[in-house]
């Protein structure tokens, strides 16, 4: 079937979808190469179609989605990328969709950040049977990404996400809000979580921080606009990307990757933070809000594998450890980690309200996370964190238990809110 790619109101491209495949077969005319997706090539006036696949495809949910294949089967649908066209590849993070050819629809009826959508979807996707008869499948649901459940929702005339958490702790919810907590307490942009529980299970709500006239683009997306020379490393092909577009990086990422210390952040993929862009006229405003932060805080660990200082505490996504990827913090003159007193208290009375999460397992996390506030105190005292690198291994001598269990989930770079 014909389409055409549009950039809100603007023709991007005239487009044939494979509805098999669910791909884009063929790139018939390219009408707007400025307002291509960042990262899409083009060369001679022809777009790189492999590229320009991956990034529809990848517009879908994943597959890695927590009980996706069950809501696939109520819904009816073979594959998450069959979901796409249904809603015209509308989302709630960008400003791109496909436009059935010679179908007369326009921006201003179909958006949804103007328009009203179903939330039929949604529901299921959280494993909650449609609330109708007959299920709609226009709902920015078809294109939200990451791996825990989640749904859009309409709160108050706000857009709202909705996002699960995982295991038998079900802990994500509650270290967005202690994460939010702390990045308010430092003055670190940042999006606001609550948490909500819904049928009996807890779920982070946070606003869209998008609106109808900016988008995210992704750290990766960001990066894969330029090569990167083989001499440099990613923090700096970030940074220069970065400068490239007008944003001075070092700031930012000073402050999202100290978060990110405290707090044991497994997944900070760089789908997981980005850059806020105009839409209309293509300027990049400035950094997103940091946004998504539930991997962390040992979120599935055993209490035993609750080790605060441990060297080994893995990290993403410029470096493997935490240790390690805290030495790329250029300066620490804004923190004010008097600022943090009492944060473990303040954790402990949230996660008073998990039915998941018995005392001792709060004990041992508000414990760890003092120890981290503790431990980064003490680098910055020190002015210079290769002189703690012989604290680090006496405490790493002094441990009787194992590394602490990393938490393989995640790996599929998918931008969660």
């Amino acid at each position: 079937m014909k389409y055409v790619l549009m950039h809100k109101e603007i023709p991007v491209a005239a487009i044939e979808l494979d509805e098999v495949l669910c791909g884009i077969r063929k790139i018939e005319e390219l009408y707007s190469p400025e307002h291509l997706p960042v990262g899409i090539h083009t060369v001679n006036g022809n777009v790189n179609r492999e590229e320009l696949n991956s990034w529809w495809r990848k517009r879908s949910i994943p597959s890695s989605r927590d009980g996706l294949r069950s809501a696939l089967y109520e819904l009816n649908i073979h594959s998450p990328e069959a979901l796409l066209d249904k809603c015209y590849g509308l989302s709630l993070s960008d400003q791109y969709w496909i436009c059935p050819d010679n179908s007369g629809l326009v921006w201003s009826k179909v958006n949804f950040f103007d328009n009203s959508f179903s939330e039929d979807v949604g529901n299921i996707l959280l494993g909650h049977a449609s609330s109708s008869e007959s299920v709609s499948l226009i709902a920015p649901d078809n294109t939200s990404d990451g791996w825990l459940k989640k749904k859009w929702s309409i709160i108050d005339g706000k857009r709202c996400l909705l996002k699960a958490g995982s295991s038998v702790f079900h802990q994500e919810p509650y270290n967005e809000m202690i994460a939010s907590a702390i990045m308010e307490r430092l003055g670190i942009n940042h999006t606001n979580y609550t948490v909500t529980v819904y049928k009996e299970e807890p779920y982070s709500v946070c606003e869209n921080f998008v609106t109808k006239d900016t988008e995210l683009i992704t750290a990766h997306h960001l990066m894969n606009s330029r090569k990167k020379p083989n001499h440099i490393t990613v923090y700096q092909h970030f940074v220069n990307c970065c400068q490239e577009v007008g944003l001075d990086a070092i700031p930012f990422l000073d402050r999202m990757l100290t978060v990110d210390f405290l707090i044991v952040n497994e997944d900070r993929h760089t789908n997981n933070f980005g850059l806020i862009r105009n839409a209309n006229t293509l300027e990049y405003i400035d950094f997103a809000p940091i946004y998504d932060n539930g991997t962390a805080l040992w979120f599935n660990a055993l209490n035993q594998r609750i080790l605060p200082l441990s060297p080994s505490l893995k990290s993403k996504p410029f470096k493997p450890t935490h240790y390690e990827q805290i030495k790329l913090v250029s300066s620490f003159d804004w923190l004010d980690l008097e600022a943090l007193k009492g944060i473990d208290e303040e954790f402990s009375e949230i996660l008073k309200g998990s039915e998941y999460i018995d005392d001792e397992r709060r004990s041992k996390l508000c414990g760890a996370l003092k120890d981290r506030v503790a431990l980064l105190s003490d680098i910055v005292n020190k002015h210079s964190i290769s002189e703690t690198q012989f604290a680090l291994n006496d405490i790493a001598n002094d441990l009787t238990e194992d590394v602490a269990y990393s938490g393989e989930q995640g790996n599929d770079e998918d931008l969660e809110w």
